[in-house]
């Protein structure tokens, strides 16, 4: 059966936020912007839109994310604007996985 708590994210590294996502919570403590990652990877789109909503440029990076998985490239483009990223190609769940490593990092 899957843990329902892990280690706060400053002791969390990828391969254990990967783990995470078999639980039934995000890592405790984890920013708006990791628990909206974790949220999206697994399928959980509402929940990870919910996340994102604070005014950060981390929450407008996944938020960005979140519009292109949902093919809303316009929209998609405006939060990637708001995050100072550029809009990204390839498969989402790795934009997803490389935003975590790099909040994970921090």
């Amino acid at each position: 059966m899957p843990s329902s708590r892990r280690p706060a994210p400053s002791k969390l590294d990828l391969e254990a936020f990967r783990a995470s996502l078999a639980d039934t919570v995000p890592p405790v403590g984890a920013a708006p912007a990791l628990r909206g990652c974790w949220h999206a990877l697994r399928g959980e789109w509402e929940a990870a839109h919910d996340a994102v909503q604070p005014d950060d440029d981390d929450c407008a990076w996944v938020h960005a994310v979140l519009h292109r998985e949902e093919g809303d490239h316009a929209n998609a483009g405006y939060w990637y604007r708001l995050a100072g990223r550029r809009a990204a190609v390839g498969a989402v769940r790795d934009e997803y996985l490389a935003i975590a490593a790099e909040l994970l990092t921090r």
